[in-house]
């Protein structure tokens, strides 16, 4: 069931299916809660299953010239109180690791276990901000260029024949982001918090899937980061890039439908 709902006097959209142990899946940058609807298809016949488009994203406004991570979990909990769902588990991608990190800091009583997929809880590196700040320019100058050029690059290189069809839907569904909402959320992924000490404290079970060949995300400081919470899973993909969910979707559904089955 599609839904709509204001959040400081914008539009958010999400999607709501199933009944039971409740799932939220949150996309990544560029994407839109279309990404998850095999998944969704599929885990809804265990678990109530919640896509959401996060800020500037698919059918949800733009709020501001920035979108912190803090200000989407702020969102995904206002979403989730209208729902009057107490406890949720959190399968993010890539950004959306980072706003499900932000959500557990925020509200660890409302997590009932992290999936982060292609993810990681530490803030931008010096470096890492300084090629933020240059992307933002590239959004500027040329967004259909930069997305054309973005997309392939997540993924292996021995995936991206076989996957092409794919591959050409995910640019055309991310030329339809707004400029603001490109921008906004890649400052907000420059200025956000360092969550790795959450790792330390959280209760909650976390669930880490990583790809061998990933551009974006080191494995060693997912590894580094995967030691410290009291029960945490790893998954590591071998030939598989920064789109699990496409690049291996069998397995990566399997694993998130067993890890959210077991909490």
């Amino acid at each position: 069931m599609k839904v709509q709902l204001q959040h400081n006097g914008r539009k958010i959209s999400y999607n709501i299916a199933g009944s039971g142990k409740t799932i939220v899946l949150l996309h990544g940058f560029l994407e839109s809660q279309k990404i998850w609807e095999p998944f969704a298809a599929q885990l809804c016949k265990s678990f109530k299953v919640i896509t959401i488009d996060l800020p500037g994203h698919g059918d949800t406004e733009v709020f501001g010239e920035t979108h912190s991570m803090e200000f989407m979990a702020a969102m995904v909990k206002s979403i989730l109180d209208t729902q009057n769902i107490e406890k949720a588990i959190l399968v993010g991608h890539s950004m959306g690791g980072y706003v499900s990190f932000a959500f557990a800091k925020q509200f660890p009583e409302r997590v009932h276990g992290l999936v982060i997929f292609h993810s990681h809880a530490a803030a931008d590196t010096e470096e890492a901000k300084m090629n933020r700040s240059r992307t933002i320019q590239v959004v500027e100058d040329n967004r259909i260029g930069f997305i054309k050029n973005f997309i392939p690059d997540l993924f292996a290189p021995e995936n991206t024949e076989s996957l092409k069809d794919q591959i050409e839907l995910l640019k055309a569904q991310a030329e339809q982001t707004p400029k603001a909402g490109i921008i906004a959320a890649l400052k907000g992924m420059k200025e956000r918090s360092d969550n790795t000490a959450l790792l330390d404290e959280i209760k909650s079970p976390v669930l880490f899937i990583i790809g061998k060949k990933d551009k974006r995300i080191s494995i060693s400081q997912v590894m580094e980061q995967a030691i410290a919470p009291a029960h945490c899973e790893v998954l590591l993909l071998d030939g598989v890039g920064h789109m699990g969910y496409l690049e291996a979707p069998r397995l990566t559904l399997t694993t998130i439908a067993d890890f959210c089955r077991k909490i």
